[in-house]
């Protein structure tokens, strides 16, 4: 295909690889690591970029880190072995403004956030697209697991090959506009694949352990983080049955999540109820923690806010006519099938069948269809849910 008389090249640029720049987001993991030899390989003018997001010491050689200590220095190591420039950027205040305090205040309002949304939204997909800009770049790379193609004269996200890899769930919030730029060389690799890669073009970090979700959290104890930030997170509260009665008392909101089963501290108070409790509802206002069996946490709709929609057409326009889609409202859960609603001017999700665990600050995913390569329509954080319990059986007619 050409766009004038151009023809174009790997990444879908016009013109030869080695008149195209290429900004790197290099995290100092094996992923974007491999992606900047590979593009460097092609013959594409690289420069690597690494945002330095936090610094403390004990996350600096911990396993599973990211965007900090030994991993800008592993970054600095690859850039200079496959012979790219290499520059730090230092957003340690944006990051602590908009990922981590938000992350702290989201647990204490109740919700479970996931930062990684947030850290994309918020920097990598807003301030390094001006760094790419700045150093003139053509497209800005990055070593996630999932695909981009054309669509017409846009672009499409869709599923990477590697379903245990997929990391869609985590991108729904990718703009029509940043998907122009960007590009993932990894959606149509394995793992084993990409180290492959890593090891043959002898990077040193072939072998590093994958950075885990929430890498600014050294000891892996996030509510040591919540209480210093907001401390109303560990007010003391009640711990309440579904039925009513008081089984008990907690230290803070910070320390649940919906559907948490284990950590409860109810000893003899769970014992008595003759069957697993969980946590359904969590009332941050009131300091107060609702538990109850498997079945309370059954869920039949979700409210939505934040919603971004890269499918074709109108997000409006689809919501109104019910819209068939799959979502995944957990990033370890397949994609289920689901009805678009608009209701009051609000968009909601309904459920063909009742999902369980539902939790406020999660992501809602949507995608075309459940297939393993489905596109990615968009998506939104829960702002709330309906019990399945709470709702009169839908006509699964209503979808048409």
């Amino acid at each position: 295909m050409n766009v004038g008389s151009q023809p174009l090249n790997s990444l879908d640029l016009p013109g030869a690889p080695e008149n195209c720049r290429v900004v790197v987001a290099m995290s100092g993991g094996v992923d974007s690591s491999v992606v900047a030899a590979l593009l460097k390989e092609q013959g594409y003018d690289v420069v690597g970029v690494t945002m330095q997001l936090y610094d403390h010491g004990a996350a600096e050689h911990r396993p599973g880190s990211c965007c900090a200590g030994q991993d800008i220095y592993d970054a600095r190591q690859a850039a200079a072995l496959i012979g790219i420039p290499h520059y730090v950027l230092d957003y340690e205040t944006r990051f602590r403004d908009k990922v981590i305090d938000a992350f702290a205040q989201s647990y204490a309002e109740g919700e479970t956030p996931i930062p990684c949304v947030t850290c994309n939204q918020e920097l990598k997909f807003t301030d390094l697209f001006d760094v790419a800009r700045d150093l003139g770049a053509a497209a800005l790379a990055t070593g996630h697991y999932i695909s981009s193609r054309k669509d017409g004269d846009a672009r499409a996200l869709f599923r990477a090959r590697d379903p245990d890899r997929d990391q869609s769930y985590f991108l729904f919030a990718t703009t029509r506009e940043q998907l122009q730029m960007l590009r993932f060389p990894l959606g149509e690799m394995t793992k084993p694949e990409v180290r492959e890669h890593a090891r043959r073009f002898g990077l040193p970090n072939a072998d590093k352990p994958d950075s885990q979700d929430i890498c600014f959290v050294p000891t892996g104890r996030y509510s040591d983080i919540v209480e210093k930030l907001a401390p109303q997170a560990a007010q003391p509260g009640e711990i309440v049955h579904v039925d009513g009665r008081v089984l008990g008392r907690h230290s803070g909101v910070m320390h649940f999540t919906i559907g948490q089963r284990r950590g409860l501290g109810l000893g003899a108070a769970a014992a008595s109820a003759g069957e697993p409790l969980f946590v359904v509802r969590i009332e941050a206002a009131k300091a107060r923690v609702t538990v109850g069996p498997r079945s309370a946490l059954a869920t039949r709709r979700v409210a939505l806010r934040d919603v971004n929609w890269i499918g074709p057409g109108q997000l409006e326009e689809a919501a109104r006519a019910g819209r068939e889609i799959a979502v995944r409202v957990r990033s370890t859960r397949p994609p289920a099938p689901a009805l678009l609603e608009w209701r009051d001017g609000q968009i909601w999700v309904e459920f063909v069948d009742d999902e369980s665990g539902v939790a406020p600050g999660q992501a809602c995913v949507f995608y075309d269809s459940a297939e393993p390569r489905a596109r990615v329509l968009g998506g939104g954080f829960i702002r709330g849910a309906e019990a399945a319990t709470s709702l009169a059986p839908t006509p699964r007619a209503a979808a048409g």
